[in-house]
C-alpha cells in the first residue's frame, strides 16, 4: 500500500476488486503443514479443514463450507449461533483468525500453487511424478560409498 494513513489503507482494503481481495483471504498453516510444505500461509478454500484460533469460538475445528470474498469472511461447517427468532445461522469468521490444519488438494490449480510456493520442500505426492521419484532414487543408489582405512 502506498499510503501510511490508516483510513486510506482501510478504504483500499474495502474497495479492492475481488481478485485482489482473494490474496487477503489467506490463513496460516499449522506447524506440521509448515514443515512439510515449506511455506507459512495459503489462501483459504472450500474444503480446507481449519481450527479457530481467536474469539469466542476458539478451538473449534471444521471444514470450510463457504468463502465470501466480498465480505472477506469464511463459514465453517458446524459453527453456528442461534438468532433471537430461534433459527440458526453460520458464524462468519475472518480468515486471519483461523489456522489451516488440512488442505483440500482436489483442485489441480491448488496443487500447482503449492508446488510453486514451496518448490523444494513440497510433498512427493503433490506434483512429483513417478519418473522424478525413480530418477532421484537411482541417483542416490549410483553414488559410490567411500571406504575409510582403519587406523
Amino acid at each position: 500500500m502506498r499510503s501510511r494513513k490508516p483510513r486510506k489503507q482501510r478504504k483500499m482494503l474495502y474497495q479492492a476488486p475481488l481478485h485482489i481481495k482473494a490474496h487477503f483471504m489467506s490463513a496460516p498453516l499449522s506447524s506440521e503443514l509448515k514443515e512439510s510444505y515449506g511455506f507459512n500461509s495459503i489462501t483459504v478454500r472450500v474444503g480446507d479443514t481449519v481450527r479457530v484460533m481467536r474469539g469466542d469460538m476458539k478451538g473449534f475445528e471444521g471444514k470450510v463450507t463457504r468463502v465470501d470474498r466480498k465480505k472477506m469472511r469464511i463459514y465453517i461447517e458446524g459453527l453456528t449461533r442461534e438468532k433471537s427468532d430461534g433459527s440458526t445461522i453460520l458464524v462468519p469468521i475472518h480468515p486471519s483468525k483461523v489456522e489451516i490444519i488440512r488442505l483440500n488438494l482436489d483442485d489441480k490449480m491448488r496443487r500447482k500453487i503449492i508446488e510453486r510456493k514451496g518448490a523444494e520442500k513440497a510433498k512427493p505426492e503433490v506434483g512429483e511424478t513417478k519418473e522424478v521419484k525413480e530418477e532421484k532414487e537411482a541417483g542416490e543408489a549410483e553414488e559410490p560409498v567411500k571406504e575409510t582405512e582403519g587406523t
